[in-house]
């Protein structure tokens, strides 16, 4: 079943580069320097932080619905980062060596099913979750800190 990966649009982060870290901290956002990798993954590109790299740590609402399973959290956004991830039937390569936990949600925001898997192998458990009718979208989460990755729709 074809499916598609997007990261976040850059431009509703945009305006928060331009703060100083003062302002930042007002807003409950920090700036930060990589310095591993991987460890950083930004959730506009899908890619890790080089080491040495700016990015912003942010609460992000990744799950705005009108549902019990409303939900935000921390996500990193590279300065550097221009293009937004956005594939069919193809994974992000900041996948291939971390744990997900996939969340399949019906059109009104509840989560009908969800599931665990190691990234390389996700594009099965992705075909299981769509191959129910109700599922309308996924969200792939890094599943050892339990951060929002992307959304997944049917492609």
């Amino acid at each position: 079943m074809p499916f598609r990966v997007k990261g976040l649009d850059r431009s509703q982060f945009e305006p928060l580069f331009a703060l100083d870290d003062s302002e930042l901290e007002v807003r409950g956002m920090r700036r930060l320097i990589a310095d591993a990798e991987p460890g950083f993954p930004c959730r506009v590109s899908l890619e890790d932080a080089a080491p040495g790299e700016r990015m912003l740590l942010l609460a992000y609402e990744h799950q705005p619905a009108h549902s019990p399973f409303r939900a935000s959290g921390p996500i990193f956004v590279r300065e550097a980062a221009r293009t937004t991830f956005d594939a069919v039937d193809h994974l992000p390569p900041v996948f291939a060596t971390r744990l997900l936990s996939l969340r399949a949600y019906d059109a009104a925001g509840m989560m009908v099913d969800a599931d665990v898997v190691e990234g390389g192998e996700a594009e099965s458990v992705i075909a299981r979750l769509f191959s129910r009718v109700d599922t309308e979208y996924l969200h792939a989460h890094y599943a050892k800190r339990g951060c929002f990755a992307c959304r997944i729709e049917r492609g």
